[in-house]
């Protein structure tokens, strides 16, 4: 079954992910003002009726921002957990909110979205898939670490939203203060473009045709500079910056590409080799986004 992907917005002033087939469709993140994600999806031709839910990566304020108006004006319910919910600044009403665990999928109509745990600094993080029973879609961003959590996941997917911060080089000679630049890269921050890319030629699958390199810092990275490193990698797959200012085209995903596989992909989604050697220890939690 196809299904329909887009991005409404990518960055630190939103973040908001559409995936649906034709009947319904899943919302990751609501870091859009209500008005906003209304415009964005008209000038697509999305119906905002399809949706039928919203999935709560994590409390920072670009990934809530337009959830409280959104799910109430539309009735949606809202996939949160409980740590998350805590700490979240735009809360939905009370009667909106379902939970959900790492590794138990939720059925939507005919969409599936299974969650897994990553390493950010919030409450209590996750990425998320979403599911035909023929295509599934990953949505991977504010990921501070490749984990095998996040290997095992992107092996499997037909198109994937995958994290491109920041370029190493800018971060390190940029206008940010030391301790938000040890935030950004000390494990519980954002993938950098090299990290991105060691993934992506690694472990692509040879049935990945999308990849939309998603969350771009303003300042410490170029659309240009990520689109260029991937292309020169992409082995035949659509490769597409996801803005931070305008959304998305919509891309149907169907299941059908065949192209090169990374040289360490294999059907189960082991890790061959360590992206990252060891897992940092967690650092303080905070709630507001400032990458």
């Amino acid at each position: 079954m196809t299904l329909y992907i887009a991005s409404l917005n990518s960055g630190s002033n939103g973040n908001c992910y559409y995936i649906g087939n034709d009947q319904e469709a899943v919302l990751i993140d609501a870091g859009l003002s209500c008005r906003e994600t209304e415009k964005r999806m008209r000038r697509l031709g999305l119906p905002l009726d399809r949706v039928k839910a919203i999935f709560i990566s994590h409390e920072h304020d670009d990934h809530i921002r337009g959830l409280e108006i959104l799910s109430r004006r539309y009735q949606l319910p809202v996939y949160i957990t409980g740590p998350t919910l805590e700490q979240c600044r735009f809360p939905p009403d009370p009667e909106r909110v379902k939970s959900f665990q790492a590794g138990e999928a939720v059925a939507i109509g005919g969409l599936s979205v299974l969650a897994f745990s990553k390493a950010h600094d919030a409450s209590d993080p996750y990425s998320f898939v979403v599911s035909s029973p023929t295509v599934r879609i990953g949505v991977f961003t504010d990921i501070g670490v490749v984990c095998d959590n996040l290997v095992a996941h992107f092996t499997q997917c037909h198109a994937a939203f995958l994290e491109t911060n920041y370029d190493e080089e800018m971060l390190e000679n940029g206008r940010y203060p030391w301790p938000l630049k040890h935030r950004i890269r000390g494990g519980h921050g954002h993938l950098s473009n090299r990290q991105a890319l060691e993934l992506f030629t690694a472990y692509r699958p040879p049935f990945m045709s999308h990849l939309l390199l998603a969350h771009l810092s303003q300042d410490n990275n170029r659309p240009e500079l990520a689109q260029a490193l991937f292309e020169t990698q992409a082995g035949g797959a659509t490769i597409i910056v996801a803005s931070r200012h305008n959304e998305s085209e919509v891309y149907a995903i169907d299941g059908s590409y065949i192209g090169a596989a990374g040289p360490d992909w294999n059907p189960a989604g082991k890790r061959h080799k360590a992206l990252i050697p060891t897992k940092p220890k967690k650092p303080v939690v905070t709630q507001i986004s400032l990458f």
